[in-house]
């Protein structure tokens, strides 16, 4: 059984990772039969090929996406962490075009590590603010009609 710290670093591995377009890495550390709760990009699969290919296809939209560990808590087998993302959008994904804005995202992630390795993700995202800022939905202008 791993330690807390040892499975706080295998997911700081993994963001360190992530942040340089290793995609080397989602072998070294994801399971192969890794699971991912989150919503996905469509058609990506399961496992850890699945994971492969939704990074490809990002890091393609967001070449420079850069992921911050704001805050880790880690008991068991669970490492949470409160994540803020940032990058420039400058490749089409799932038909949005890009308009070359520095789009940033939060949220929070769950992953359960095994035999050290991660082996089930969970997340939740802002994605309303992040389909706003890439253009794909509009902003709702503020309501100024209201008197104080």
């Amino acid at each position: 059984m791993s330690s807390t710290e040892e499975n706080e670093a295998l997911v700081r591995g993994w963001s360190d990772g992530t942040n340089q377009g290793n995609l080397a890495i989602i072998d070294e550390l994801c399971a192969p039969d890794y699971i991912d709760h989150k919503p996905s990009l469509p058609g990506m699969g399961e496992g850890s090929h699945a994971v492969r290919r939704a990074n490809e296809t990002l890091w393609t939209a967001f070449p420079d996406t850069v992921h911050i560990i704001e805050a880790m808590i880690a008991e068991g087998d669970l490492v949470v962490t409160r994540l803020r993302g940032r990058a420039t959008f400058k490749g089409e994904i799932l038909g949005i075009s890009p308009n070359n804005k520095v789009i940033e995202i939060t949220g929070i992630s769950i992953h359960r590590i095994a035999n050290g390795e991660l082996a089930e993700h969970w997340a939740n995202a802002d994605l309303l603010s992040f389909l706003q800022q890439m253009g794909a939905i509009p902003t709702l202008a503020p309501d100024t009609s209201a008197t104080h």
